[in-house]
């Protein structure tokens, strides 16, 4: 039985690292170009409430590299049964923040002994020295389903300098559609080496 979005918000911390130990590597032609909503699944209810639940994933297949990238887009709480607005700033444009890459995981030492498909890594994007906790994401995600790209989980890794800091903190993302031409991002300006 295939695992669904209501099977995945009443799960442990325990039994969403189970699945993110078993997942199956991503689609990258099936993600380029869409939108998925994302739920946090392990802040406690206080964050929530304070703060944010539910925020945007996009994915995009830069022409100009061929690698996937994307950025998050903060969400009107509203929900999850449909995607959820996004917060507009003064001039109406969406917010958004912690730009990253989709990258291989291939070879590479995460905690805990994952060994998966990808990755998300926000450390080569060029996100700004003020966007941090974000800048330092190195985040395992893959698919729930094997052979489905409707939901993804990830699981909150930072990498500071080489060490490896694996966070209790899961969020999946549930697919909205397509990722519209007009909300296409440019990818910022890379940081200098020395400030990444």
């Amino acid at each position: 039985m295939p695992i669904r979005l209501d099977d995945l918000l009443k799960m442990s911390n325990s039994e969403l690292h189970a699945i993110v130990q078993r997942g199956a590597p991503l689609d990258l032609d099936a993600i380029a170009d869409t939108t998925y909503t994302g739920i946090d699944l392990s802040m406690p209810a206080w964050f929530h409430k304070l703060m944010w639940r539910s925020f945007r994933k996009t994915f995009h297949r830069d022409p100009q590299t061929g690698a996937i990238r994307g950025w998050n887009v903060k969400v009107q709480q509203t929900g999850w049964e449909q995607p959820p607005e996004p917060k507009r700033d003064q001039q109406g444009k969406p917010l958004t923040f912690g730009h990253y890459e989709v990258r291989s995981a291939q070879g590479l030492r995460f905690p805990r002994g994952w060994q998966g498909g990808h990755y998300l890594d926000y450390r080569v994007a060029g996100n700004k020295f003020a966007d941090f906790p974000a800048r330092a994401g190195y985040c395992p995600l893959v698919a729930v389903n094997p052979g489905s790209s409707d939901l993804l989980l990830g699981w909150e890794v930072f990498n500071i300098g080489g060490l490896l800091i694996p966070l209790q903190d899961y969020w999946l993302l549930q697919r909205e559609g397509p990722l519209a031409a007009a909300d296409i991002l440019p990818r910022p300006v890379p940081l200098p080496p020395r400030l990444r």
